[in-house]
């Protein structure tokens, strides 16, 4: 009998730690609140719910019926929040763009320390038309210029710098009007490619503040200027922004990037959660930090890369674009 009781009691703690962090999940997911603390429980709101999960499992064997009740109501609105990502064109649809297809890669090369040749003959297997690194330093420039980075993508807008500051743009098409997303507090980078279009293809290379290692008002900023920059290229057919943005789907800041026609190019193929960062760990990335957003055109393909000597896996997106080309350079096909 005291056994018993004893389970049960068990259960039951189970069972309220389980509705507590779903719901602190769920108040994360939808708080725009600007606190280190709501950005790092948003970054872990999956895992927040797969506590919810154990504690039903518990408490629905124990017949725990009131709390079970309780944790499916927030494992519903769990669903809600998160199920878009593995529904294709869940955040919108472009419709049916007939343009020309360009492989974009991202990649973080975490301070210039990514292999130089891994990265370049990555580029060349998966035939790469547009490269968007960050933290791209001066020597990494050097190395990657060593192993013919050069040569496979001749067209280049750099900002190396020291530290994490840095970013660089590769390409195969043409690059003109190079220039950075002001205000914000790391190098983000802006050009146009000649994708044979008559207009061009604006593109971003971004690299948002993390907001673990920087006040959550600074991270908060940088999206708002982002934003901005974004709402700024709309007017262009074809938008592409590309790059470690420090957030996941679950941040409501990354999620407010996405209107105006912006999807992500993961949703737009119910990829659902790609986690991307840590690699250099023991265990697994755990957190989906970098992304593909795009305006106008439709992701055809999506997958994650390794990225030897970096502590992020790398992106490669194949993009449909908006538009008849004309001339010029023809991006893959």
């Amino acid at each position: 009998m005291r056994g018993s009781i004893a389970l049960r009691g068990a259960a039951a703690v189970v069972g309220v730690a389980g509705v507590v962090s779903g719901l602190a999940a769920l108040v994360a997911f939808r708080s725009g609140a600007s606190t280190n603390v709501v950005i790092v429980t948003a970054s872990f709101a999956p895992f927040l719910l797969a506590v919810t999960i154990v504690g039903a499992i518990v408490t629905a064997a124990a017949r725990q019926w009131i709390l079970l009740g309780i944790a499916a109501l927030v494992l519903a609105l769990g669903g809600w929040a998160f199920g878009p990502l593995w529904v294709g064109g869940a955040s919108g649809s472009v419709g049916a763009p007939t343009g020309p297809t360009i492989r974009v890669m991202q990649s973080n090369i975490m301070v210039g320390s990514a292999d130089p040749t891994a990265l370049v003959q990555a580029v060349r297997d998966q035939g790469v038309d547009v490269l968007t690194l960050q933290e791209l330093t001066e020597p990494a420039v050097a190395a990657l210029r060593d192993s013919g980075l050069e040569d496979v993508l001749p067209h280049t807008f750099l900002e190396p710098r020291v530290g994490g500051n840095g970013g660089g743009i590769y390409s195969r098409l043409p690059l003109s009007n190079g220039r950075t997303v002001e205000g914000m507090a790391l190098t983000n980078l802006v050009v146009d490619v000649d994708a044979g279009l008559g207009e061009p293809v604006v593109l971003f290379d971004v690299h948002p503040v993390p907001a673990y290692i920087a006040p959550a008002e600074h991270w908060t900023e940088d999206f708002d200027r982002l934003r901005d920059a974004m709402d700024a290229a709309a007017v262009y057919d074809n938008v592409i922004v590309s790059g470690d943005f420090n957030a996941t789907y679950s941040h409501r800041k990354f999620r407010d990037l996405r209107h105006g026609g912006y999807v992500d190019a993961a949703d737009q193929l119910g990829a659902g959660i790609l986690p991307t960062y840590p690699t250099d760990k023991r265990y697994p990335a755990i957190v989906g930090i970098d992304h593909v957003l795009t305006k106008g055109a439709q992701a055809t393909s999506l997958e994650r890369v390794e990225v030897a000597g970096s502590d992020h896996y790398g992106l490669i997106a194949e993009l449909r674009l908006s538009g008849d080309q004309n001339g010029g350079d023809s991006p893959s096909e």
